[in-house]
């Protein structure tokens, strides 16, 4: 049966990985649209969780901050006895990073995920909405996946990905718990960690550095804003059937390559800083998705993909100290960096 019509008057929310990039969208835009909500952001604050995405709101007396692992079983089930709604965003979601350390990934993605879900089932709640990813189909030559169609990861991150996809699943078959499962395509915007495709190309490119591409950069994206992200994810949690998954597609598909000119001519930069390096193992070709499940419920991406791509780059153009924060004090930053693309050489001089 359909719960078309699902919201509490005063929603209670337990966000997960509220400090990492989506998350602390996601905690921006529900304090401006639900004035009547209440978050908790648990948040381990690994390399990518940031307490500086949420500067403005921390004062804030509807929000309040725990530092903390979703693996902690007590502590999450502290939590989530005062919830309404978990809306679980921690993961581990970097590929190249779960080819280098693949069991941190099955910890999080896996462990973690079912950590909350068993807190959940003791402890009660109204809707638990867990964010899976386009990447756990794989990747498509033609066409789009359908939320039917079988899934079949390619990387450690994908699989980890796709097993606590199945394991919230499994809770609301086995136990008939009101899990959501979200699989949106890749997602860009402000406060993004700099290791992923925009920020990294953007802030490289701001400092005249070398902008790596992967192979012969033909691989296919589907790009989907931020803040439509995070409207399609509240929609789902008030309108959305339990026990389904729900693609959410920008409907921007564009080839590495061509994102990565795009960019340098926002920023009038030369398209010589492109530097063509080794093909990540397993790189999906291209991924798509059919949204219609999503659309029927309302929902929509509202921004086009130009202004949403300017709006992003002139973000990390005007705000230089949130992101030289990371690439030029954080050791784990800088070290990943050297592992996955070797030393630029203007970065070497600097």
């Amino acid at each position: 049966m359909s719960s078309s019509s699902f919201l509490p008057t005063n929603p209670r929310y337990l966000i997960t990985g509220g400090a990492g990039f989506i998350g602390s969208n996601f905690i921006h835009q529900l304090l401006r649209e639900e004035p009547e909500c209440s978050i908790v952001n648990l948040d381990k604050l690994t390399y990518a969780g940031n307490l500086a995405n949420l500067d403005d709101v921390a004062g804030d007396e509807r929000y309040r901050f725990v530092k903390g692992d979703i693996g902690d079983a007590r502590l999450v089930e502290g939590l989530i006895e005062s919830t309404t709604i978990v809306v679980n965003f921690a993961a581990e979601t970097h590929v190249d990073r779960s080819i280098l350390d693949p069991l941190s990934f099955i910890t999080t993605d896996v462990m973690g995920t079912g950590v909350l879900l068993e807190a959940f089932r003791k402890k009660g709640g109204r809707r638990f909405l867990h964010i899976s990813t386009d990447e756990v189909y794989g990747s498509i030559d033609q066409g789009f996946f359908r939320e039917e169609d079988p899934i079949n990861p390619s990387s450690p991150y994908s699989a980890s990905k796709a097993g606590g996809d199945r394991l919230a699943y499994s809770y609301f078959v086995t136990y008939g718990l009101p899990v959501i499962i979200a699989r949106p395509s890749n997602t860009f915007g402000p406060y993004q960690y700099p290791e992923k495709a925009i920020p990294l190309f953007s802030t490289n490119a701001l400092d005249d550095h070398s902008l790596p591409l992967y192979g012969d950069g033909k691989n296919v994206r589907d790009w989907l804003f931020v803040e439509d992200l995070c409207r399609g994810l509240r929609l789902l949690i008030q309108k959305a059937e339990p026990g389904k998954a729900y693609n959410l597609g920008g409907g921007n598909e564009l080839q590495n390559r061509d994102l990565i000119r795009k960019i340098l001519h926002i920023l009038g930069k030369p398209e010589s800083l492109i530097q063509p390096v080794k093909d990540r193992l397993g790189h999906d070709r291209r991924y798509a998705l059919d949204s219609s499940r999503a659309r029927s419920l309302g929902w929509t991406p509202s921004t086009s993909f130009d202004q949403a791509i300017e709006a992003t780059v002139r973000w990390y153009a005007d705000h230089r100290p949130w992101w030289e924060a990371i690439k030029l004090k954080s050791e784990d930053y800088k070290q990943y960096y050297q592992t996955q693309y070797g030393a630029d050489k203007k970065q070497e001089s600097r």
